[in-house]
């Protein structure tokens, strides 16, 4: 949900060059991302048992709306899964916010201990800490044919995991602008969202650093994608600024939703897929703002003492079975992952066959922005700022 990506190469650059690759581009800065200090594990000193073979079970956490209906009979991709492997998945959309649920993981996983989760999916940047920090296990591309069959060349890898030894994309998406029609005039851009008199104390903005930082930057004239200490501070004085305004209801995460459907907010920032899949279109809508929008993917991951990888690792090669990739994408209206799942998606909506939010061309990505690659020290000043911020 950031859900942001980031890189070292320019987005301009990479629009140029007529690829997607910027997409999945990241270096070793990624991996300073958090507000919470995690234990480093060493590698060989946290040994996992698969029980796969014996129990044929997986306990899966995910964001809120990222997958179709979970007990919606013959239609359920999980239902799917289960009638074609006979694993049982335990699904739990309990990942409000990357930070969150670093802190909700971290003192197992720092420690070597079962977080009760066989798959949990975040956003690059955290995944990439992860993955510093020895937190998660190899994957056996073995078992995940699909997978290296049909994932798009651009995201194939990272430098943060050059050969997703320990990760597979889940989905990629935008953050931008959600406004409903029924209650405000339309909200264009992000200068409009914190300035205007009639969204005074009705707005939201999201928990996620690099999501609401990048559109502070870009509010200050500074490039999200190569700044400097001064210009991110300057951007933060501008955000302590709306938020002492009374401008901003409070800082969210996915549960934004909640409050966009009460009536509490007229509008906030919001991840793309999420105004069609859980707020279901119509009154609301979801606009890339004027100054730009925010790009960014998330990845499945298997943490040390999940007891059932193999299992895992049979589900994220369902989901790069085309048909099924499309199934998903579309109920969930985020950026598909998979090679071929365009040509297949006809078959359960067509309106979905061109949809900017599934299918990003390169007209699109012109307007996307990166965040910034940070080292350590950027990384845990930039997010104690923000918490500073968001803490009141």
């Amino acid at each position: 949900m950031s859900r942001s990506l980031s890189t070292s190469v320019s987005r301009r650059g990479f629009v140029r060059g007529a690829s997607l690759s910027a997409l999945a581009i990241g270096t070793s800065g990624l991996l300073a991302s958090c507000g919470t200090e995690g234990a480093q594990v060493e590698e060989g000193a946290c040994e996992s048992t698969d029980k796969s073979e014996s129990e044929k079970q997986i306990s899966f956490s995910n964001w809120i709306g990222y997958v179709d209906p979970v007990k919606a009979k013959d239609t359920s991709t999980l239902e799917k899964f289960e009638e074609q492997t006979g694993i049982t998945v335990d699904y739990d959309a309990d990942v409000n916010d990357n930070e969150s649920f670093f802190a909700k993981v971290s003192p197992q996983l720092g420690s070597c201990k079962p977080t009760g989760r066989d798959i949990f999916v975040l956003t690059d940047y955290m995944a990439a800490r992860m993955i510093e920090l020895g937190w998660l296990q190899k994957l056996d591309h073995s078992n995940m044919p699909n997978v290296d069959a049909n994932l798009l060349e651009s995201l194939k890898s990272p430098t943060w995991d050059p050969n997703r030894d320990y990760s597979v994309p889940w989905q990629s998406g935008m953050t931008g602008i959600c406004y409903n029609s029924e209650l405000t005039d339309p909200v264009t851009s992000f200068e409009e969202l914190m300035t205007r008199p009639d969204l005074k104390g009705k707005i939201e903005l999201l928990t996620e650093m690099r999501d609401t930082m990048l559109f502070m930057l870009l509010m200050e004239g500074s490039d999200p994608e190569d700044f400097t200490d001064e210009e991110f501070s300057a951007a933060i004085d501008r955000l302590q600024g709306f938020v002492d305004a009374g401008q901003v209801r409070r800082f969210a995460g996915n549960d934004y939703v909640d409050d966009m459907k009460s009536g509490d907010i007229v509008a906030c920032e919001a991840w793309s897929g999420d105004v069609i899949n859980l707020l279901g279109g119509g009154k609301y809508k979801w606009i890339p703002p004027e100054e730009g929008f925010a790009l960014w993917t998330d990845n499945m991951l298997v943490p040390n003492q999940a007891e059932h990888k193999t299992n895992a690792e049979m589900l994220m090669d369902f989901y790069y079975d085309p048909v099924n990739a499309a199934k998903l994408s579309a109920w969930n209206y985020y950026f598909c992952p998979v090679q071929g799942a365009q040509e297949e998606i006809a078959q359960f909506d067509k309106s979905a066959v061109d949809s900017e939010f599934i299918f990003l061309d390169e007209k699109t990505l012109e307007t996307g922005y990166l965040f910034m690659p940070l080292d350590d020290t950027q990384g845990r000043d930039y997010q104690r700022q923000f918490n500073e911020v968001m803490g009141g």
